[in-house]
C-alpha cells in the first residue's frame, strides 16, 4: 500500500454510481414471462438473491405472489412503502407517485404500445404503411439529391 491520500485528492476521486434500477423493497417492475406478462408490480419483499415478492394495485389483475428475478425488469420508477406493506397501503402509494401516468409517459411503455398497435395491423393496414415508407423515402431521396448538386 502506498501512503495515504490528501483530502484535496480524495475529495476529487469521488465517482458517480451509473447503475441505479437496484431490486429493491418499493421498486416498480414489469413482468417479462409467464401469464402476468407486460403487467407492472412493486416489490414488496426480497425472499433471496433469486426471487422477491411483488403485489399490484387492485384492478391490475395481478395477485401478491413470488416471482423470481429473472422473470423481473426493473424500471426506474420507485414508491415509499414500507415492508410486506398491504394493498391498500400500496394503492395509495402508487395513486401518490403517480406510477400509471410515469410509466406511459416512458419511453419504454411508448415503444411496447407501439409494437402491440403494429402487431394488430391488419393485411390493408401493413400495405399502407409500407406505401407510406415508400413515399417517405422517395421524397427523402429528392432532397438529398438536390442538396447535392446545389453543393
Amino acid at each position: 500500500k502506498g501512503p495515504p491520500l490528501e483530502h484535496s485528492v480524495r475529495k476529487h476521486l469521488r465517482v458517480k454510481m451509473t447503475f441505479t434500477r437496484f431490486a429493491e423493497i418499493g421498486r416498480v417492475c414489469l413482468v417479462n414471462y409467464g401469464p402476468d406478462t407486460g403487467k407492472l408490480c412493486t416489490i414488496i419483499d426480497i425472499l433471496d438473491h433469486n426471487k422477491a415478492l411483488v403485489d399490484a394495485p387492485a384492478g391490475s389483475g395481478l395477485r401478491r405472489q413470488l416471482i423470481p428475478f429473472k422473470r423481473l425488469n426493473l424500471t426506474d420508477i420507485k414508491i415509499n412503502i414500507g415492508r410486506n406493506s398491504r394493498k391498500a397501503t400500496l394503492a395509495k402509494a402508487y395513486a401518490a407517485a403517480d406510477v400509471s401516468g410515469q410509466w406511459e409517459s416512458s419511453a419504454w411503455a411508448k415503444k411496447i404500445a407501439a409494437k402491440a398497435a403494429r402487431a394488430n395491423l391488419n393485411d390493408f393496414e401493413r400495405f399502407k404503411v409500407m406505401v407510406a415508407r415508400k413515399q417517405k423515402a422517395s421524397i427523402i431521396k429528392k432532397k438529398l439529391g438536390e442538396l447535392k448538386k446545389s453543393a
